[in-house]
């Protein structure tokens, strides 16, 4: 008789975000050796086709999909991303304890106080519970002023650290991140280090005769990309900065896509400041991202160094896969930085300022076969490393364990 696994969270197909593409790569491949369930919410953007019709699906590719309501407010405005996750978390506890009873219930980050509900279905239901953690919450909105240290977050804290010393399993995506939990006395035998991954035959270098350069009029630039969630944590500062001191290079091309609660103000401070080498485009489909993401010379990644410890950017193993090389501005000391320095794959930035950033661009726009190469050094480590075979591998042996 096969197992059931529960997924909570609220990102799912045919969501596009990054959480619920990938939750739903991982279930697809899943549902082939368990039963698999998922509890998520409505799409907060997506680019199926009759998008209306296909959220009210209750199966696909083998994982029963439990779609339940929740309030989609502007998630700009602190109290209603409070009230999203609110209102999620009670129609998801009530659609946890009326469904069948899992063997495991493993919970994500989307909202972070997911891992409430997977203790009270571990201790009420009996089942084993999985925490599966994209960033560390409350550490990463103290880290970026987003929650004031108190008493509030002092409580969240217990609560949510307790529950991990409780779960059978903590998945974390980065070694940054399991020595920020055994530093927290989460016993090292329970955490699993699981990096994201790319499926490395769908996301591949398409670098000659690419689409999206000859459409856009890209061939002779040097294309400069940041490709993802255009949200309120990311540097855009810094970049704006180097954008204005590179703005005398016709050789340049900087692209910005994807959506996020940053999106309009970007938009706002590049008509302000003058910026004519910037396009802003939306996010791209998931068929097209071989193209998208290939059409770049370097792509930026962005790793603020207060939260080195609590999350990876998903968005580097698309960048690997590609072919393309990575600018990377992150703490030198971090997983990140070492990753694509030990391969050859990108270039660091350990400083956030305009300044050394323009440079690292001006630099690296006089070495074309230094970007090539690193390119090819990319894909190279994607392939060795980041596929999704060998991560779907490790998430059976988690299981097979619990």
């Amino acid at each position: 008789m096969r197992k059931k696994l529960l997924f909570i969270n609220r990102s799912y197909w045919p969501d596009i975000e990054a959480t619920g593409q990938l939750l739903t790569e991982l279930c697809e491949r899943l549902a082939e050796d368990y039963e698999v369930t998922v509890i998520c919410g409505h799409p907060v953007q997506t680019q199926v086709a009759a998008a209306e019709g296909d959220r009210r699906l209750r199966s696909r590719h083998g994982v029963t999909i439990l779609r339940v309501w929740h309030t989609r407010f502007d998630k700009a405005s602190f109290v209603g991303r409070v009230i999203n996750m609110v209102t999620f978390l009670l129609s998801a506890t009530w659609c946890a304890f009326t469904t069948r009873r899992p063997d495991v219930v493993i919970v994500e980050t989307d909202p972070p106080i997911l891992c409430l509900l997977g203790r009270a279905v571990q201790v009420v239901r009996g089942a084993r519970l999985v925490c599966y953690l994209q960033d560390i919450y409350p550490d990463v909105a103290v880290a970026l002023g987003k929650l004031r240290a108190g008493w509030l977050t002092r409580l969240l804290d217990r609560w949510f650290y307790g529950i991990y010393r409780r779960a059978e399993r903590v998945v974390v995506l980065s070694q940054d991140m399991q020595q920020h939990f055994v530093y927290k006395r989460i016993p090292a035998e329970k955490i699993r280090c699981i990096p994201n991954w790319i499926d490395t035959s769908a996301v591949y270098p398409i670098k000659h005769d690419n689409a999206m350069r000859s459409q856009r009029g890209w061939q002779d630039k040097f294309v400069v990309m940041y490709s993802g969630n255009l949200g309120m944590s990311q540097p855009w500062a810094q970049l704006l900065g180097a954008m204005e001191k590179l703005q005398g290079e016709p050789r340049l091309q900087f692209v910005l896509i994807g959506g996020g609660a940053a999106t309009h103000w970007l938009r706002d401070e590049i008509r302000r400041r003058k910026l004519t080498q910037v396009e802003m485009l939306d996010y791209q489909p998931k068929s097209d991202l071989a193209i998208s993401l290939s059409a770049a010379d370097v792509h930026l990644v962005f790793l603020d160094q207060r939260i080195t410890h609590c999350l990876m950017p998903s968005k580097i193993y698309g960048v690997l896969a590609s072919g393309t090389m990575s600018l990377v501005v992150a703490a030198a000391s971090s997983e990140l930085a070492s990753m694509v320095e030990r391969a050859n794959a990108g270039q660091v930035v350990p400083e956030e300022s305009a300044e050394s950033l323009a440079l690292a661009i001006e630099g690296l726009l006089q070495q074309p076969q230094r970007v090539i190469q690193a390119g090819q050094n990319a894909r190279r480590l994607a392939e060795q490393e980041f596929d999704l075979f060998a991560s779907f591998q490790k998430f059976h042996q988690l299981f097979q364990e619990v």
